[in-house]
C-alpha cells in the first residue's frame, strides 16, 4: 500500500501472508496469489507506519517528511523480489490521481523479517546501493559486509540466539536433545551454529529434523511424518530446540500429540515462533504439548503503539489506500471497534515494536545528518548511497538511550526469555514475559540425557561407537576422587598425605602412625628399661657400698662404676625410640646409643686386658704391656673414634622425621629417617670392633682363677652381643613398619641386660648372699690353687701339674686384688 509521497520514501517489506498458492490456469500459465493471512504481521506494518506519523508528528526532520510504501512479501523469495523492483529507481513513476508525476526514490526498505528473503532482496537492492534494514532476519550470513554492504539490521545475529539457548541447555543439564530446522539459509546458520557451541560444552544432538522452508512443498507432510518418528522413537530425548516456523510447529504439533509419546516435551522455541499467536491446535491444549519457552527478540515499549491502535479508523473506506488494513476492516466490520481494536492489539509482537521503530529512528536521523547544510526538499536530492553510508555512522535514540549499528551493520539488541501459559481461548499463543531464572525454575527435574548423570567419586567414559553424551559411569580407582556431577577425570590424591577408597568422592586424611607412648609393646619395652635402669643404679649402690671388697677391687672398680654409668646411658636411649618423633629426638637416639655402648664396651676391653696383664708370667712381656696399658687413655680414645663418627653424620646427612607409607593405604608412618645407612652401619661397625677386640682378649683369658673369672662372662656377654646384632642388620633394612623402632629397642636391651648380667649379677649375688668368698683368705686360696694347677713348658706354653711343686719358679700375680703386694716364689706365698 502507498500514502501520498513525502519528501523521504521508506519502502517496507512485510510477510503480510505466510505463503503463496500457485495454480495453472487452462492455458498452462501458472498463477501465483498469496495465501494464509497473518493478522500479527499487518500489525507490524502499522508499527513501521506508526513510527513515520510520530516523526512526521514531531517535525524531526525539519521541513522534510517522511512516506512509505509497504509491500507484501508473502513469504516467498520469488514474490519478494517482483514485489521490490517497485522499490528500484527506474520504477520509481506511479500514477497519482490519473497523472504520471515524478517521484522520490524509495532511499531505504525496512524488512523483511525472514533472512531467507532478506538475502535475496538486499542483492536486488545493492544494485542501486538502496540500503536495507531488516527487523527480524537474523542469519549470520547477512554479517558479511563483501557479500551484503547494503545490508543492515536491528536485531543480534543468530550466533547470539544459539549462544543462549546453549546455556539454558547447559544451566539444566540437558545434553541429549532435538533439533527441528528449516531448509533455509537461516536455519541451516543458526542450525550450525547451534551445533558448534554445543560440541563445545559436550550437548549431542539425538537428531536433527530438516523441513522445507517452503510451506507449500509437496514433501512437507513426508517430513513432518520423519520428524514425528524421530521424536517419538527417542524416549530420552525430552527437549527439543525448534527453528521452524509458526505453520511448520501448527502442523508438526497436530500430528505428534497424536502419539502419546510426543506429549509433555519440552520445547526451545527460537525467535521466529517463541512469541507467535499464530499457533492453533486441534483438540489439544498446552498441557498436552508439555512445556514451551524460549528466546525472543528484545521487547520495546508499546504504549504508545497501543494507544495508535485505539485510536485507529476502523472504517474501511477511509482505509483504501492500505489495501491489507482495509481487507481486514472488511473483514470485521460488523464487529464492535472494541473488538476489531482487540483483535489487533492482542497480535502486537512485543520485539518487533522496538526492532521496527530503531529502524525508522535510525533512517530519519540519517537524513538529519545529511540535510543539516543542504537544500534535500528540491535541489540537493537524497541518493540511497549516500543514506547507506550516513546510516553507518548514525547514532539514533529512543526512549533514552542511544542506538548505532556496528561494523557489521548489526545492532546487538538483545534477547528475552519467554514461557508459553494456557489461555481461556483454545488457542495456546498466549506468552508471558520472564526472565530467564523464572521461566526456567519450573524445569529443574526434567531430565533429558542419553546416559544417567555420573555421581561424585565416578567419572565419565565414552561408550565405543557413541556420541560423546553417551557414556559409562566408571568408579574412580583407589587415591583417585571426583568431586563434581559428571566428572570426566578423576583426581589424583596427594598420597602422601591422603588416601581414597574405590569410587570416592573426596580424598581422607591418612592417619599418622608411630609406635605411640601408649602402645602396648611399647609400655612393654619401657617396664624393661626402666627396670635394667633402676637394677643398674642398685648394682651401683651395692659397689659403691662394698667399695674395698675383694670382689668390687677385683672387678676393677673404678672402671666398673663407668661401665655402670655407660650401661644406664644405653638404658635411657632406649626411651627415644619411641613416641612421635621430632627432629632432635631422631638426632639424639642413635648418638646416644653410639656413645653410650661404646664407652661401655670401651670399659669392658679395658677390663679384659687388665685381668690378662694381671696373669701374664712372662716378665718381659709384662713389663712391655704395663707401659702401654693405661685404660682411661684408652677409654678416651675410642671414645673419640666414635665422637667423630657421629658428628660427621650429623653434620653431613643428620637423621630426621620423615613419612613413609604402609601396607594400610589408610595411614601413613612417622618415622626416624637415619638417612644414611653407611653412616648408621660405621657407627655400629666401630662398636663391632671394639667388642670384637674385647671378645678376644677375654676369650683368651676363660681359664683364669675362679676368683678372676670376669674374662668368662665378658666372652658370653660379647657373644650375646654378636647374636644380636648380626640378626638386627637384616632385619632393620628390610622392615619397614609401626614397630620397627621396638626391633632395635629390643635389641639394644638385650645387649645391654647381658653385660648387666654377665658382668654383675653375679658379683652382687656373692657381695650380698656368698660373704665368706669374699674374704681376702678366699681369694688367696684361689690364687694358690690356679698357680700350683699351671705351669709353662719349654716352649712357654701352659701344661697342667697337679698335686706337685717341682718345676715352678718365679711366679708372680699383679692384680687389683686383696694382697696387692704378694706374689709367688720359689713355690711359697710370700707377703711383703
Amino acid at each position: 500500500f502507498h500514502v501520498p509521497p513525502g519528501d523521504v520514501i521508506i519502502g517496507g517489506l512485510f510477510p503480510i501472508h505466510e505463503s503463496v498458492n500457485v495454480t495453472k490456469r487452462d492455458d498452462g500459465t501458472e498463477s501465483i496469489s498469496c495465501d494464509r493471512f497473518s493478522t500479527a504481521r499487518l500489525v507490524q506494518s502499522l508499527i513501521m507506519v506508526h513510527a513515520v506519523e510520530e516523526v512526521n508528528k514531531n517535525h524531526e526532520l525539519g521541513n522534510l517528511t517522511l512516506g512509505y510504501s509497504i509491500l507484501d512479501s508473502c513469504s516467498d523469495v520469488t514474490t519478494a523480489l517482483n514485489n521490490t523492483l517497485s522499490f528500484m529507481k527506474r520504477n520509481s513513476e506511479y500514477s497519482l490521481d490519473g497523472a504520471e508525476q515524478p517521484s522520490p526514490p524509495v532511499l531505504a526498505v525496512i524488512g523483511d523479517y525472514y533472512s531467507e528473503i532478506s538475502i535475496a532482496v538486499t542483492r536486488q537492492l545493492n544494485l542501486e546501493h538502496i540500503p536495507q534494514i531488516s527487523y527480524g532476519a537474523t542469519s549470520g550470513l547477512l554479517s558479511d559486509k563483501v557479500r551484503f554492504p547494503s545490508f543492515m539490521r536491528t536485531v543480534p545475529e543468530d550466533d547470539h540466539q544459539a549462544e543462549a539457548i546453549i546455556k539454558i541447555l547447559r544451566k539444566h543439564q540437558w545434553n541429549w536433545v532435538g533439533v527441528v530446522t528449516t531448509d533455509s539459509d537461516y536455519g541451516r546458520y543458526i542450525a550450525d551454529r547451534l551445533l558448534q557451541h554445543a560440541t563445545n560444552n559436550n550437548i549431542c544432538f539425538a537428531f536433527t529434523s530438516v523441513l522445507p522452508d517452503v510451506l507449500s512443498d509437496k514433501r512437507l507432510d513426508e517430513h513432518i511424518a520423519t520428524t514425528v518418528k524421530s521424536i517419538t522413537e527417542n524416549t530420552n530425548v525430552k527437549v527439543i530446540v525448534s527453528f521452524a516456523k509458526p505453520y511448520h510447529m501448527t502442523k508438526l504439533f497436530n500430528c505428534l500429540l497424536e502419539d502419546a509419546r510426543g506429549r509433555e516435551k519440552i520445547w526451545v522455541a527460537s525467535d521466529i515462533w517463541s512469541d507467535s499467536t499464530d499457533i492453533n491446535l486441534k483438540q489439544w491444549n498446552l498441557s498436552d504439548i508439555g512445556t514451551v519457552f524460549g528466546t525472543t527478540l528484545k521487547s520495546g515499549n508499546s504504549t504508545r503503539f497501543k494507544q495508535y491502535l485505539r485510536n485507529l479508523d476502523v472504517n474501511p473506506d477511509h482505509q483504501k489506500n492500505n489495501t491489507f488494513l482495509y481487507n481486514f476492516l472488511k473483514e470485521h466490520q460488523q464487529d464492535p471497534r472494541d473488538t476489531t481494536t482487540e483483535v489487533l492489539m492482542k497480535k502486537i509482537n512485543p520485539y518487533a515494536v522496538l526492532s521496527i521503530e530503531l529502524a525508522v529512528r535510525a533512517i530519519a536521523k540519517a537524513v538529519v545528518d545529511l540535510c543539516n547544510n543542504r537544500d534535500c526538499k528540491t535541489s540537493q536530492r537524497l541518493e540511497p548511497g549516500e543514506l547507506r553510508g550516513a546510516l553507518r555512522n548514525a547514532t539514533f535514540h529512543m526512549d533514552g538511550k542511544n542506538y548505532m549499528f556496528d561494523s557489521r551493520g548489526d545492532l546487538n539488541s538483545g534477547y528475552d526469555v519467554i514461557l508459553w501459559r494456557q489461555t481461556p481461548t483454545s488457542d495456546c499463543g498466549d506468552t508471558n514475559e520472564l526472565d530467564q531464572k523464572s521461566a526456567l525454575s519450573s524445569q529443574g527435574e526434567v531430565i533429558s540425557r542419553c546416559s544417567e548423570s555420573c555421581k561424585p567419586g565416578y567419572r565419565k567414559k565414552s561408550a565405543q561407537g557413541q556420541p560423546v553424551c553417551c557414556y559409562e559411569c566408571e568408579p574412580c580407582p583407589v587415591n583417585y576422587y571426583s568431586n563434581t556431577i559428571d566428572s570426566t577425570e578423576c583426581h589424583l590424591c596427594n598420597i602422601t598425605t591422603e588416601y581414597s577408597s574405590n569410587g570416592s568422592d573426596k580424598c581422607h586424611l591418612k592417619e599418622t602412625v608411630f609406635l605411640k607412648w601408649t602402645d602396648p609393646y611399647n609400655c612393654a619395652l619401657l617396664a624393661f628399661t626402666a627396670l635394667g635402669a633402676l637394677l643398674t643404679i642398685v648394682v651401683g649402690i651395692i659397689f659403691l657400698a662394698h667399695w674395698n671388697t675383694p670382689v668390687v677391687r677385683a672387678s676393677v672398680g673404678p672402671i666398673c662404676i663407668l661401665l655402670l654409668f655407660s650401661l644406664f646411658c644405653t638404658f635411657v636411649s632406649v626411651i627415644l625410640f619411641g613416641g612421635k618423633p621430632n627432629t632432635k629426638q631422631c638426632q639424639a637416639r642413635q648418638v646416644l646409643f653410639g656413645l653410650s655402648f661404646t664407652l661401655c664396651v670401651s670399659c669392658i676391653m679395658v677390663k679384659s686386658f687388665k685381668i690378662i696383664l694381671a696373669f701374664e708370667f712372662d716378665p718381659s712381656v709384662k713389663r712391655v704391656l704395663k707401659k702401654l696399658y693405661q685404660p682411661y687413655i684408652i677409654i678416651a680414645v675410642c671414645m673419640a673414634g666414635q665422637v667423630v663418627i657421629c658428628a660427621l653424620w650429623l653434620s653431613l646427612e643428620s637423621p630426621r622425621p620423615d613419612w613413609a607409607p604402609v601396607e594400610n593405604k589408610e595411614e601413613r608412618l612417622h618415622f626416624c629417617n637415619e638417612i644414611s645407612y653407611v653412616k648408621f652401619g660405621v657407627m655400629l661397625g666401630y662398636i663391632g670392633i671394639l667388642a670384637l677386640i674385647c671378645f678376644g682378649v677375654a676369650f683368651k683369658g676363660r681359664k683364669l682363677p675362679q676368683c678372676y673369672n670376669d674374662a668368662k662372662f665378658i666372652t658370653f656377654s660379647m657373644l650375646i652381643y654378636f647374636i644380636c646384632w648380626i640378626i638386627f642388620g637384616p632385619v632393620y633394612v628390610t622392615v619397614k613398619g609401626t614397630y620397627l623402632p621396638a626391633v632395635e629397642m629390643v635389641v639394644i636391651l638385650i645387649s645391654a641386660y647381658g653385660i648387666l648380667f654377665c658382668q654383675f649379677i653375679t658379683k652382687c649375688y656373692i657381695i650380698l648372699f656368698k660373704q665368706e668368698a669374699n674374704t681376702e683368705s678366699a681369694f688367696r686360696e684361689s690364687l694358690r690353687n690356679y698357680s700350683l694347677s699351671e705351669i709353662k713348658n719349654g716352649d712357654g706354653n701352659w701344661v697342667s701339674s697337679p698335686g706337685t711343686h717341682g718345676g715352678i719358679e718365679n711366679i708372680a700375680v699383679d692384680v687389683e686384688a686383696p694382697m696387692p703386694n704378694s706374689f709367688f716364689n720359689n713355690n711359697q706365698i710370700i707377703m711383703k
